[in-house]
């Protein structure tokens, strides 16, 4: 009960309200009132440092526990670690692009997809893309199946095979990186080797722009190259195509995002040659309508 007491009792002593000073028998005569108080600022808003660690920090041997439960009884715990702090197997699937083209003549679609299997260095990576008219055959269809090695923290060496379904058939031994360059400038580029000895090349670069926390401005182009001119495909030597576009996407969640955008297509060299010999535009105007998605 003492302590009690006692604890009680210098809570009131100290206490603000019960232990307040008698300002009525203080001297006011002696207060300078035309010098200001001076207050230090200069540790405001500044954290402490933080404190070093003790130099045996970290010095004990690697493995210390072995010495005392064994090998064996601690490597499941450490098997653990490993696949739950870098091991996991995660899969994800994006749907980059699949829009509706409007454009002069027919309309048309367009997707591109691509996903993956894997850890963090190591992934089984696919991709598909395409396009077409309405009411008429694929003008353009393609899958692949990469092998994807990180080489970097933001680039992933890709290595495998692409197998397209239009036109003569054709697969292709694919090379390539892809990543994020800095600003976040995301870049995919791969070279092709067809088993008919056609080699040819792609580069993608897009970038996401946030102007809210919703809307984002997404510039995007493509260049495609060959080093030979392929009749049966149409395509010249040189640069191919190129395509260059911007889109407007809303994401009413991360994972979905509508947009609507415009993209211009140019075929340049052979390739807009045989465009011509055939009746068709060189140059083509696409007002595109879309979903972005991904889990």
């Amino acid at each position: 009960m003492k302590r009690i007491l006692s604890f009680a009792a210098i809570c009131a002593l100290s206490s603000p309200v019960l232990a307040q000073e008698d300002h009525s028998q203080m001297d006011h005569s002696k207060m300078d009132h035309g010098e200001k108080e001076q207050v230090d600022h200069s540790d405001h808003g500044v954290p402490p440092k933080p404190s070093k660690p003790p130099e045996s920090a970290g010095s004990g041997p690697p493995n210390a526990a072995d010495s005392i439960w064994g090998k064996e009884a601690m490597q499941p715990s450490r098997d653990a670690l490993y696949n739950e702090h870098g091991n996991m197997k995660l899969f994800w699937f994006q749907g980059d692009r699949l829009e509706h083209r409007a454009r002069d003549g027919k309309d048309g679609y367009l997707w591109d997809v691509q996903g993956y299997y894997g850890g963090d260095r190591d992934k089984l990576w696919f991709k598909s893309e395409g396009e077409g008219s309405f009411g008429e055959e694929i003008e353009q269809a393609e899958v692949q199946a990469l092998w994807s090695h990180a080489i970097g923290p933001f680039f992933d060496l890709q290595a495998g095979i692409r197998q397209d379904f239009h036109g003569p058939d054709r697969t292709h031994l694919v090379v390539g990186a892809q990543g994020v360059a800095p600003y976040f400038l995301e870049i995919d580029v791969a070279t092709f080797l067809s088993n008919k000895g056609d080699l040819t090349a792609r580069i993608e670069g897009e970038y996401d722009q946030r102007l809210t926390q919703k809307l984002i401005l997404q510039p995007r182009a493509e260049i495609n190259l060959s080093a030979q001119d392929i009749p049966e495909l149409e395509i010249g030597s040189g640069i191919d195509s190129i395509e260059a576009g911007i889109r407007l996407r809303y994401e009413i969640t991360p994972e979905f995002g509508p947009y609507v955008g415009i993209e211009q297509e140019w075929k340049l060299g052979g390739s807009r040659d045989f465009a011509i010999a055939d009746g068709e535009d060189a140059s083509v105007t696409n007002y595109v309508v879309g979903v972005r998605v991904w889990f």
